[in-house]
């Protein structure tokens, strides 16, 4: 059976925008963005015109549409095709870079790891928006990245890392872990504009700011729930939008779902 053509997308934030689709046969005629357009084809084949010639991306493949270059759309296989798309704002992108130029990628279409698992991250939890920090783990990710495929030479020079900024975000994360905490909050309380911060963060901690706070709810949500507390409540007190997104959390990061927690700490205390 034909699958019914679908856009879903929400709105932009801090140069970030989110959409996924998909399409049985013709999706676009021949347009253009003002912004980058990274992609991953979910399932089937997507074919477009790009710079003079036909591209096509597979499954589990990844876009890289430059701003302002023009590019349709259309179905590559005859069972259509499903794709998952970033946009973002390519001064949003020189922002994370420090201010460099935006970075340009030659290969249009290709095998990429890194970018996939990020493009799979950000719509985790799609259309629930992003939380701002993980909105900075992004850009700041993706600019990374784009400048790794890109056909710029490789800088050598590391940047120097403000490690008293990075602990006092480290500790101001701790302290407010049951909250959503904005990134105007760490920039001022680190002097970090919040993509150096997002880099540096990685740098020192092997993760983002916003896993790290989510590490400390679901921590927290740990001891609750083993104390015997409801898990509504605990999706409450730890943060999250409702106890479906507490179970989404916590299964990816223990392995096993809150009740499945739930009951094995109580078989402890009998």
């Amino acid at each position: 059976m034909t699958r019914p053509d679908e856009i879903r997308f929400d709105a932009p934030r801090d140069g970030l925008q989110r959409l996924l689709a998909q399409f049985g046969g013709h999706a676009y005629d021949l347009h253009r963005h003002e912004t980058y357009g990274v992609g991953l084809t979910v399932w089937g084949a997507q074919s477009f015109h790009y710079r003079g010639r036909l591209r096509t991306s597979c499954a589990g493949q990844v876009i890289v549409l430059h701003p302002d270059e023009p590019h349709d759309g259309h179905a590559g296989v005859p069972d259509g095709f499903a794709y998952r798309m970033l946009y973002a704002d390519p001064a949003a992108v020189s922002t994370a870079l420090g201010g460099a130029a935006a970075p340009y990628v030659p290969d249009v279409v290709a095998d990429d790891p890194n970018l996939a698992a990020l493009l799979r991250e950000a719509f985790a939890e799609f259309p629930r928006a992003l939380e701002p920090l993980a909105v900075d783990a992004v850009v700041a990710r993706l600019a990374e990245l784009l400048v790794a495929r890109s056909d710029a030479p490789p800088n050598a020079k590391k940047p120097a890392i403000a490690h008293k900024a990075v602990e006092r975000a480290r500790d101001f994360l701790i302290a407010e872990a049951p909250r959503i905490v904005l990134s105007e909050e760490l920039e001022s309380v680190t002097g970090l504009d919040r993509f150096a911060l997002a880099r540096q963060f990685r740098a020192v901690f092997s993760t983002s700011p916003h896993r790290f706070q989510v590490g400390r709810r679901l921590a927290r949500a740990q001891t609750l729930i083993a104390r015997g507390e409801p898990l509504s409540g605990v999706a409450v007190a730890t943060g999250f939008a409702d106890q479906s997104h507490l179970t989404r959390h916590f299964s990816a990061h223990f392995g096993l779902t809150p009740g499945r927690w739930a009951a094995l700490t109580s078989n402890r205390k009998k």
